[in-house]
């Protein structure tokens, strides 16, 4: 099989860059290792769209971070994925985490976060009432968001699941793919392979190896059954394995407690521990003094694409010409995923002479969920199709013709799994 472009991995990242490069004359094929997109560290994340005061100054996370903060909400619209702006807090519960609370202010004005401000005790109780009143100051972010990562995965383009790339190499008239479909040929091939991205890349540019660290989190997931405890994503303050233990609403009404924070050798093990899960529920009781795990619909981990030297690895494989990658796309890489293809795709098509098609369909469109609808709509749509009339998932209020849609449409569920991401189904109590 011969393509102009060939991205490998079907993540945020690499769909991002896949419905950009729609945009363009040429033959697309995006090949992903698993049954499904959003099989990897998109399916397992807070889902929290990170405001940017976190990232260190002048490093790709910041500047990556920020843009692709303010393009979230024209994109979920633009692509019918969910999007809230509830704000966040970072709590400090010491006069010694105050000064950590400060750097980030400062970091986060440095990085052109608006709106940003150090608030106190008084003010966090008056705002989220279930904080914990042991908490001394807090780093207030009003902007920012939360999303549903795997409802962002969509593109036109061709899509080949359950095809692993197991090595490329300059070849034909680009770049020779051995997948586990047999062997492919592209002119422009670009690595989003999250967890494998090193070693792709190493295949690529073995004079300037990269290390990808594995680095588990597990979560805990609460019924939306009862009102939630708050209506803001909660930090502590951070640590150098990361943005520690949070506790935050979804998109979707749910409570989310994690993650945990563990290097791990394996990047494909995505079991969930008791010890882990411990000490998830212990850190967000700090937060949460009255947190009870009475509400847990599931517990999943995920795996992050920790680069050992911090930061993202985006653009042009050195020495590899046509080659491009996105290396080390751990947090804030949804919140970047937009900005990333951005700045990618511009890049690609300077440099490869692409040309903008007349006319460019960005996503394929999608019904409204029917848990969303309101009761007129709700009446209209079962006249117009009788299978909206029949629930299959009560607690979701997920229909027959949702599911049927899912399967049906251009990169449709072939799992149970996969019906769930698109449909919610399986997702309540």
């Amino acid at each position: 099989m011969k393509r102009d472009i060939i991205i490998i991995g079907g993540g945020v990242v690499g769909c991002a860059v896949a419905r950009l490069l729609s945009r363009y004359e040429a033959d697309v094929a995006l090949l992903e290792g698993a049954s499904d997109v959003s099989e990897g560290a998109s399916k397992a994340n807070s889902g929290i769209v990170h405001a940017g005061f976190d990232a260190k100054p002048g490093t790709l996370k910041a500047k990556l971070n920020v843009e692709g903060a303010r393009m979230y909400p024209a994109l979920c619209a633009e692509v019918d994925a969910p999007y809230g702006q509830p704000g966040a807090m970072v709590l400090a519960f010491t006069e010694e985490e105050r000064a950590n609370i400060q750097t980030l202010y400062e970091q986060g004005v440095a990085n052109g976060v608006e709106g940003l401000r150090v608030i106190e005790r008084e003010e966090i109780l008056s705002l989220e009432p279930n904080v914990n009143p042991g908490v001394v100051c807090a780093l207030l972010a009003p902007t920012s968001g939360i999303t549903s990562p795997y409802e962002l995965t969509c593109a036109l383009v061709d899509f080949l699941l359950n095809t692993f790339v197991e090595s490329v190499c300059p070849g034909g008239a680009g770049y020779l793919l051995e997948t586990t479909r047999g062997p492919m040929e592209a002119r422009i091939v670009i690595n989003c392979a999250g967890v494998d991205s090193a070693r792709l890349h190493n295949q690529l540019c073995p004079q300037k190896p990269l290390t990808i660290i594995p680095r588990k989190g597990e979560y805990y997931l609460l019924d939306h059954t009862k009102p939630l405890a708050f209506s803001m994503t909660l930090f502590q303050t951070p640590t150098k394995m990361g943005k520690g233990v949070l506790v935050s609403p979804t998109v979707h009404g749910n409570l989310l407690l994690g993650p945990s924070a563990i290097d791990v050798e394996d990047g494909t093990a995505v079991e969930t521990t008791a010890q882990a899960l411990k000490l998830v529920a212990d850190a967000a009781r700090k937060t949460w003094p009255g947190e009870s795990l009475r509400g847990v619909i599931t517990t999943f981990a995920g795996i992050r694409a920790h680069e050992e030297n911090g930061d993202f690895v985006i653009g042009a494989v050195e020495g590899a010409p046509g080659a491009y990658e996105t290396v080390g796309i751990e947090s804030p890489g949804l919140t970047s995923a937009p900005a990333i293809a951005e700045m990618l795709v511009k890049q690609i098509a300077e440099e490869n002479n692409l040309s903008e098609k007349a006319e460019w369909k960005p996503a394929p469109r999608r019904e409204k969920p029917f848990y969303a609808m309101t009761l007129e709509e709700r009446v209209a749509i079962v006249q117009k199709d009788p299978s909206y009339g029949t629930l299959v998932c009560r607690c979701e209020e997920v229909t027959e013709a949702e599911i049927r849609a899912a399967i049906r449409r251009p990169v449709g569920a072939r799992t149970i799994d996969a019906v769930k991401r698109r449909t919610r189904a399986g997702m309540g109590r």
